[in-house]
């Protein structure tokens, strides 16, 4: 016998049936981890923190505002739109500058705020990354953000304060309308308040979305490793915006993938003409919970190249190479009202974590490009992901996988 239901009881089973589905879905899909290096078999070194992430540096968070819409061809204030913020705050919503040091391989690019970096030593907000024409509104936005959310110490114990950014970018233009300016501070905003600690999503995501690395889709990455300095455990996290480097210098594990898999080049559109490669750009964020001060991180920062060059990047004269690196130990260093004593590793010391610095750039950078998927922006430009079995045949035919 079929149970009774009014007919306006139908339509509205029927609705919460579907939403019921949706959520299942949308639950299951949330469940499924995103395949990464290692789950490919891919040989790499060292050993990792739980997330394998920048965020295994207790404090830190990451977020994003990712931004897909569109699709066809271009018309510059309108899409398609392939584009995103991302945040990095050291010490999450807490207002504690972190020691910092920065360095460049290659400067045909830009990061925000550094010359105080550099000068004071230390990094007073979070490190925001987006494509090379919103730095300027990310800057603003991001002031804008610490006044509302009181994320400085005022002046004279007024409301009184002045931020520089660090703000850094990579190059976007041939899947995403730059000059549309679609990145608005409410994605800003997005991005910073949604950072969080735990896994961290990578790929097509945040100021990664619509990058390009080695000829394949690339975007955002990150890594970690756990390293040991005189007995005690410290822990080094990598995140990545990768846009840079060419197909035929591309490397995994040692191995030439890039020549080995010379097609599914990036393409103009309907006319198949291929995307120029090697010209864009890197951006690495460092963090660390080892207590070393700001010579110290800039020659951290000095240790990313290291990790870039074991995938094959060079740093070409139309890369934008550029690395910052903090540390969350010392709390409270940046007092302006006491003086304060503040801890530091021995230079012989710190080796273990050049070391991790570079392993975990390298993963982080394998990450980025195992995890993104291929995607078409303006004019039906496409760049297509890396696959997955014919990078795993290639590791198998140099004996570098065991399966």
């Amino acid at each position: 016998m079929e149970s009774f239901c009014p007919p306006v009881c139908k339509p509205v089973f029927q609705i919460f049936a579907s939403f019921v589905f949706m959520v299942f879905i949308t639950a299951s899909l949330h469940a499924q981890s995103p395949t990464r290096a290692r789950d490919l078999g891919i040989p790499l070194q060292g050993e990792t923190g739980k997330n394998n992430a920048i965020t295994d540096v207790a404090g830190v968070e990451v977020g994003y505002s990712t931004l897909i819409s569109g699709e066809g061809k271009l018309e510059v204030g309108k899409g398609p739109v392939r584009t995103g913020v991302t945040a990095i705050l050291p010490r999450g919503k807490t207002y504690d500058p972190v020691f910092a040091g920065w360095y460049t391989l290659n400067g045909n690019g830009e990061m925000t705020g550094t010359t105080w970096v550099e000068e004071s030593g230390f990094l007073e907000g979070p490190v925001m990354i987006t494509n090379t024409h919103s730095v300027g509104v990310v800057r603003d936005a991001v002031i804008a953000w610490q006044h509302k959310n009181k994320y400085y110490d005022a002046l004279n114990n007024q409301d009184i304060f002045w931020a520089l950014p660090v703000v850094a970018e990579t190059y976007d233009g041939g899947l995403n309308d730059i000059n549309g300016f679609h990145v608005k501070p409410e994605h800003v905003f997005e991005a910073l308040n949604s950072a969080k600690s735990g896994a961290v999503a990578e790929g097509n995501v945040g100021g990664g979305t619509g990058m390009v690395c080695h000829g394949f889709k690339g975007g955002t990455g990150t890594a970690s490793r756990v390293v040991q300095v005189a007995g005690t455990k410290y822990t080094v996290g990598a995140l990545v915006q990768a846009n840079y480097g060419s197909r035929s210098h591309f490397k995994v594990a040692g191995v030439p993938v890039g020549q080995e898999i010379t097609d599914l080049r990036a393409r103009f559109g309907d006319s198949g003409e291929p995307l120029p490669e090697g010209v864009g750009s890197i951006i690495v964020v460092i963090a660390t919970d080892a207590p070393l001060l700001p010579h110290q991180l800039k020659r951290l920062a000095r240790r990313v190249p290291l990790g870039i060059a074991n995938v094959g990047g060079f740093g070409g004269n139309t890369s934008g190479d550029i690395f910052i690196a903090f540390s969350t130990a010392n709390p409270g260093a940046a007092s302006r009202r006491q003086d304060t004593s503040v801890n530091m590793l021995p230079n012989d010391w710190i080796t273990p974590l050049f070391v991790g610095t570079a392993q975990a750039t390298e993963e982080a950078i394998l990450n980025a490009l195992v995890a993104a998927e291929t995607l078409t922006g303006i004019n039906g430009n496409t760049v297509y992901a890396l696959p997955h079995d014919r990078l795993k045949a290639v590791l198998r035919k140099y004996n570098r996988l065991d399966e």
